[in-house]
């Protein structure tokens, strides 16, 4: 995970502790470049192996806002397609730091796999 996790301008994925299962908590702890620390949590609602996660999703800041995202996985020739959901969240400013900061992980991601 502290090769992808977080938006663009994470330096440094401090600590990710993940029980993936139906019930579960995570808790990941990042840094981002201007040194601000962002902490979140949650707990998987969905776990199907190779195919489905479904985890809560609220900032240590703000816990009283938990929204959910879901990632779904299909096989295709030559790899595999991710589809990724954020939903429930707070107002269109929370969705629009998200989508951001989904997208530069995501991007890290796919560069990682690309090798």
């Amino acid at each position: 995970m502290s090769s992808w996790f977080g938006p663009g301008d994470t330096q440094r994925v401090d600590s990710a502790e993940l029980d993936v299962r139906e019930g579960g908590a995570y808790r990941i702890r990042f840094f981002t470049e201007d040194g601000q620390e962002h902490d979140v949590a949650g707990v998987y609602q969905e776990v199907v192996p190779h195919r489905r996660l479904s985890f809560t999703w609220a900032w240590k800041s703000t816990p009283e806002r938990v929204s959910l995202v879901t990632v779904v996985l299909r096989p295709v020739d030559g790899g595999t397609e991710l589809d990724f959901l954020h939903e429930r969240l707070f107002d269109q400013h929370a969705r629009d730091d998200h989508a951001r900061g989904w997208a530069g992980a995501l991007a890290k991601l796919q560069a990682l796999l690309a090798g």
